[in-house]
């Protein structure tokens, strides 16, 4: 996969990129990352990229022309690249829409500053808009980390096992099973005995039962969504019915 990051501010992804599994599938060649900086497409001798908004109002407004020239010179390189604007007003980005996003060959990730961009951009080249969360940063540099992070933990080979991505909180709708390592025991928490067992089937009846408490104690909305098999609902009875007792 290919990821080209629209952004004002190319330095922040610097260090993010290199480390961790990130780096490890940029080093070999998994996924390819490059950043574009907006102002280099700014026709006048100090780069500015941004005017006042029409109508008036608080702040400024990224200009149309340098980003519209941003995105035509990825485009030429490839008309089928995906276009993403960065932005409160987008989708909720998920779980779902981190594999969907990855099983694009080429995406373009536009980082928004200010008040946002010029609406024509909208109109004109953004194929889909995302949000990370109800909430406001001071730009979409650090959407764009999470929107890549996420997506590339589907791309093949990029972590350690194929199926690293399936096991994670989300998948199938349900947060991941209690995880622990070893010592056995610390400051008087032991580790469950099922665990010790070398009883894989045991073990995994544990972690999917586990699996199903901590999403119906945490985040029952999940469960509205996720496909439960009968042994799963028959286990989640006997998690609520534990609860009431």
């Amino acid at each position: 996969m290919r990821v080209d990051i629209l952004t004002l501010f190319p330095d922040m992804f610097s260090s993010p990129l290199r480390e961790s599994i990130l780096g490890k599938a940029v080093e070999r060649g998994l996924i390819q990352i490059r950043t574009i900086n907006i102002r280099d497409f700014t026709s006048d001798k100090h780069k500015v990229v941004d005017d006042t908004p029409y109508g008036g109002g608080q702040g400024m407004v990224m200009k149309v022309e340098p980003v519209a020239r941003a995105i035509e010179s990825v485009k030429s390189q490839n008309s089928d690249v995906w276009t993403v604007y960065l932005t409160p007003q987008g989708g909720p980005f998920n779980q779902d829409l981190a594999r969907r996003l990855s099983t694009h060959p080429h995406l373009a990730l536009l980082c928004g500053r200010y008040e946002g961009i010029d609406d024509r951009v909208r109109d004109l080249f953004v194929d889909e808009e995302i949000s990370i969360g109800d909430y406001v940063l001071t730009g979409g540099e650090l959407a764009a980390m999470v929107v890549i992070d996420a997506a590339s933990r589907f791309i093949p080979g990029v972590l350690g096992s194929d199926r690293s991505a399936e096991e994670d909180s989300f998948f199938n709708s349900l947060l991941e099973y209690p995880q622990y390592t070893r010592p056995f025991e610390f400051r008087g928490c032991c580790v469950p005995e099922v665990l010790l067992s070398g009883n894989h089937s045991a073990i995994s009846s544990w972690r999917r039962k586990e699996a199903l408490r901590r999403t119906w104690m945490r985040r029952p909305d999940l469960l509205v969504k996720a496909n439960l098999s009968e042994e799963d609902k028959k286990l989640l009875e006997e998690i609520r019915g534990s609860k009431d007792d």
